[in-house]
């Protein structure tokens, strides 16, 4: 079922969660249109302006991987740099990191968006239990790491995407309402844990959580779907991303990682050197800036919108440019 006025939803968060100058709460729905409708400049200030000679620098092909979060956030940053005057050629739904950071290096591609713990576990050789705990400090080795293959990582989004416990609001009240992993120790036996099913036998998984925890799951149910089988009751307790567009429908809770067993998973646009040149100064921050509104919540409202809401990538990234007033409404 589509939620109801998801573009209010995002614009509530982005006025809540960064107080942007002028965020108006008299924003109308435009039904599913892709764009706010709102009067007022919701963000004045912060409207992407022309780079003089942008228009004479090479192409810059961004990527990303295939899955919504990436082909929102390269639709993100292609459109912020099209404002901004550059020419940008969009080669999205490359395929998986290993993939993209081949076509990365290769050339075939100038930029594209990566998972500080990704970047590290499986391009630098870093075991996860390794990665560290840090977010600066992840960031700082992957972009080390990024370095030696002549590649900038560019500051790292506010937002993460990690491993998450979830359940929903119903069946955690009926535990006494947990609000760390940690508060399932003693109860957990009787309850029953989704994941993918190569979680079971991941230390970055299952086996990781419990042994971190000191917890034994009454059972493990194996499935590709974890909000499914939590609606339906088939689980108690699911590993989730957190940043997955169901959340955003505020029927689910999460569990937060009190002992941070979970690696630092931000995401950083990560730029060939020679493709960097040629966008300045001016390209880099307009890229950093474009990504500052992006908190966890925000990003789950942007990914529900895809998933859920069924709009197109590139028109929910318009709808976030406009929304933070990086580019005018049209």
């Amino acid at each position: 079922m589509k939620r109801k006025n998801p573009i209010i939803a995002l614009l509530a968060i982005l006025c809540l969660g960064l107080a942007f100058a002028a965020c108006g709460s008299d924003e109308k729905s435009s039904s599913g249109s892709g764009s706010s409708s709102s009067g007022s400049d919701s963000a004045s200030g912060n409207e992407i302006q022309k780079v003089d000679g942008a228009e004479s620098k090479p192409v810059t092909t961004v990527g990303s991987k295939n899955f919504t979060e990436q082909y929102v956030l390269g639709e993100i940053y292609a459109q912020a740099l099209e404002a901004a005057g550059y020419k940008v050629k969009k080669s999205l739904d490359i395929g998986s990191e290993l993939i993209a950071y081949k076509a990365l290096k290769g050339g075939k591609i100038d930029a594209y968006p990566e998972y500080t713990g990704t970047a590290l576990t499986s391009f630098f050789g870093v075991k996860t239990a390794d990665v560290p705990r840090d977010a600066e400090k992840a960031y700082e080795d992957a972009k080390a790491g990024f370095a030696k293959d002549d590649i900038t990582a560019l500051a790292p989004t506010p937002f993460e995407n990690t491993y998450k416990l979830g359940m929903t609001k119903e069946g955690a009240a009926k535990i006494g309402d947990p609000k760390v992993i940690s508060d399932l120790k003693g109860k957990e036996q009787d309850l029953k844990i989704s994941g993918y099913p190569e979680c079971k036998q991941r230390q970055d998984c299952l086996l990781g959580v419990q042994d971190a925890y000191g917890l034994k799951f009454g059972k493990f149910v194996s499935s590709e779907q974890p909000y499914q089988v939590l609606d339906s009751g088939d689980t108690d307790v699911a590993f989730v991303f957190s940043t997955d567009g169901p959340l955003a429908s505020g029927k689910y809770v999460i569990l937060d990682d009190d002992k941070k067993f979970f690696p630092p998973y931000n995401v950083t646009f990560n730029v060939r050197n020679e493709a960097l040149k040629n966008l300045g100064p001016e390209g880099q921050k307009v890229i950093e800036d474009v990504q500052k509104p992006l908190t966890e919540k925000v990003m789950q409202e942007l990914n529900a919108r895809v998933d859920i809401d069924k709009q197109k990538p590139e028109a929910v990234a318009k709808a976030y440019l406009q929304s933070a007033g990086f580019i005018p409404k049209s």
